[in-house]
């Protein structure tokens, strides 16, 4: 009798246990479709990181110098014109990230390509104040 006691007792103790589990296992479903209904900004840890960004492309110029010039004189252009830069040679480089100026740098050569050494980040409160010249 004591044997179907204890049989009695570790059944209770298991269907005890496993309703446990199953009220642990609705609710962390309840909190995963809460999260996932969340928006990103309010998602725990979302300020973090930025790993769902890292691979969207943005168009990187660099710019050596600007001209103006008239249709005719830019019909005149041929193999071998110079065209002269408003910019003085030693002058940094402008670089820009989708049109808006982050940084300035020198040409350098590396393994027979062209490519730009950063000498000159401008800081986000320069550029800040460039995009608000800029619209208005």
């Amino acid at each position: 009798m004591a044997d179907n006691e204890t049989e009695k007792e570790a059944e209770k103790a298991v269907e005890q246990g496993l309703e446990d589990v199953a009220k642990a296992a609705t609710e962390v479903a309840d909190a995963a479709a809460a999260a996932a209904a969340a928006p990103i900004s309010a998602k725990k840890g979302a300020g973090r990181t930025l790993d769902f960004i890292l691979d969207v492309a943005l168009q990187v110029t660099v710019e050596v110098g600007r001209s103006r010039m008239t249709i005719h004189d830019l019909l005149q252009l041929g193999q071998g014109s110079v065209v002269e830069l408003e910019k003085l040679a030693g002058e940094p480089l402008d670089i820009f990230i989708n049109g808006k100026p982050v940084a300035r740098g020198e040409a350098v050569i590396v393994n027979e390509k062209f490519g730009v050494r950063l000498t000159d980040i401008i800081s986000p409160e320069d550029r800040i104040e460039t995009l608000e010249q800029a619209a208005g």
